[in-house]
């Protein structure tokens, strides 16, 4: 057995950026708010786009508990948006319903809500990178609708546009005319759902850098490492490739500001090893872990392949939780690489470099995360942990049903009783055993892919490894482990052989096309 040392990014990625949704509106929205949001189906979706230059859509499902807690949300913004001028249009489709399923799959839905911005009819297809608070909807698309790029013209405009929240792009030209400059426009039409953009003809009303400049060029301002860079490439690809390693921090804040979200997006989902500093923020030496984190950031990112994150513990409270890292351990450096996983707890800043070179070198033990291995372990349905399922499922010689939940996941919480059920109508069988693992406290095998919870496999007494992605009742599971369990046998040494179907998954979606699509957390 291999233990499973990476972990599935996708969920940390919902975990992440959704622990901080809004919280669900009071009461029902007013009927006027109900109908600003327009519904849109396979009737009628194809003509109501093509008639918008400029339209939101929301693609939800009717279960999705963060798709309810949008509604109210998104149902006042497009009451104030709709008086907008130009009005801007916010629509919405059940995703979820199977009549709707080629519009789903054309918008490449994989997760609920999903928000897509829509334009020329059609034509143009973005995604929606904004907040989900009514207030920040209305701001983030009016800036949408807008010109790509605004002039600035004074240095007083210059402040309000250029803050410490975001990165922020200005073009400096000395004639809004040229290919440079038509690079720049186009450029800011294709980012400007991550990124504001201007252009001025005087470098003099910008805060930072050179103000004796005429241009053309480029100069990003962002709120971390250097403050602010300047380029002079103005070929399109260049310029992308600028804004996204310019406009990238060295170090991921992981706090409460939603300004960082799509840097945790990215963090997440980028293949590198992961090294994360979790403590609190509060701790008077805070400063010196910056510090730390950020020499450690420089001396071994790009030349080891290793992003750099430093977390509030406050904060990032669902994802340590997801980990499954104790609170009581931090200040904690914590790394997942492809060789395994790497735990320095109560760590001071000055070790920090020391050890990050420790890990650098191989000279490190990875770290197998496992919950005690239960001393009465007689329910019918039994609890498997990282250091006994070797021998509960791979080498027991039985049938075993196990399941992969979450402390902390509904959906589990509903199936257990149902397993409980499946447990005790084989409780006359001894070649079959019903199993489940806390997923969040236990480091996963690499033999099971678990995307999200609850997770069910099946191993069969002949070494087959079978997903399970049928119905959740009883009868449902009874009736596929009688139709897969394999004959009665003695120990079975662990076989390589999988066979996936899907995994099951309702709380968590892997980003792949084609994934099921479910709820996000």
């Amino acid at each position: 057995m291999a233990v499973s040392l990476v972990h599935p990014f996708t969920l940390v990625l919902a975990v992440v950026l959704l622990s901080s949704s809004p919280a669900v509106a009071e009461a029902a929205a007013t009927t006027e708010l109900e109908e600003a949001v327009l519904t849109l189906d396979a009737g009628n979706f194809s003509e109501v786009v093509s008639k918008h230059q400029f339209i939101v859509v929301e693609f939800y499902a009717p279960w999705c508990g963060h798709c309810k807690q949008l509604a109210p949300e998104y149902e006042k913004a497009a009451a104030i948006l709709r008086k907008h001028d130009p009005p801007v249009v916010l629509a919405k489709v059940d995703a979820y319903d199977e009549r709707n399923k080629e519009i789903k799959d054309k918008y490449q839905v994989h997760s609920y809500p999903t928000i897509k911005i829509i334009e020329n009819g059609g034509s143009n297809v973005r995604n929606y990178g904004g907040p989900r608070d009514a207030e920040g909807i209305v701001e983030y698309l009016t800036k949408q609708v807008g010109p790509a790029s605004i002039e600035l013209r004074s240095a007083e405009e210059a402040a309000r546009s250029i803050s410490d929240k975001g990165v922020v792009l200005v073009g400096v030209f000395p004639e809004f005319v040229g290919t440079e400059y038509e690079n720049f426009m186009a450029v800011a039409e294709k980012k400007r759902s991550d990124y504001d953009f201007f252009h001025t003809s005087d470098a003099g009303i910008l805060p930072r850098g050179d103000q004796a400049v005429k241009g053309p060029l480029v100069r990003l301002f962002k709120p971390f490492d250097e403050l602010f860079v300047d380029s002079k490439d103005f070929d399109k690809d260049a310029l992308e490739k600028f804004i996204e390693v310019s406009g990238f921090p060295t170090v991921v804040t992981f706090d409460a500001d939603p300004t960082n979200h799509k840097f945790l997006e990215r963090y997440y989902s980028t293949p590198s090893a992961k090294a994360m500093l979790f403590l609190n923020f509060s701790d008077d030496r805070i400063e010196a872990f910056k510090s730390q984190i950020q020499e450690a950031a420089s001396q071994f990112s790009v030349a080891n392949n290793i992003s750099f994150l430093i977390g509030d513990v406050e904060a990032a409270e669902r994802a340590f939780q997801y980990f499954g890292l104790k609170e009581s351990d931090v200040p904690l450096l914590f790394v997942i690489a492809q060789t395994g996983k790497y735990l320095n707890p109560t760590i001071d800043p000055d070790q920090i470099i020391p050890w990050m070179k420790q890990y650098i070198y191989g000279n490190l033990v990875p770290y197998v995360k496992s919950e005690p291995i239960p001393k009465v372990n007689d329910q019918p349905v039994k609890v498997v942990v990282a250091d006994n399922i070797d021998d509960v499922v791979f080498n027991s010689g039985k049938n075993v049903l196990l399941e992969f939940y979450a402390p902390w996941c509904g959906h589990c919480r509903k199936l257990a009783p149902i397993l409980e059920e499946v447990a005790v109508s084989f409780q006359d069988d001894e070649d079959v055993v019903i199993a489940k693992m806390d997923g969040t406290a236990n480091d996963i095998p690499t033999d099971f892919e678990v995307d999200g919870y609850p997770t069910i496999y099946f191993y069969s007494t002949t070494g087959d490894l079978l997903s399970y992605n049928g119905g959740r009742t009883a009868e449902d599971i009874i009736g596929f482990i009688k139709k897969n369990k394999g004959p009665k046998a003695g120990p079975a040494a662990a076989v390589d052989k999988v066979t996936q179907t899907g995994t099951v998954e309702e709380e968590v979606t892997s980003s792949l096309p084609s994934s099921p699509v479910k709820d996000e957390l």
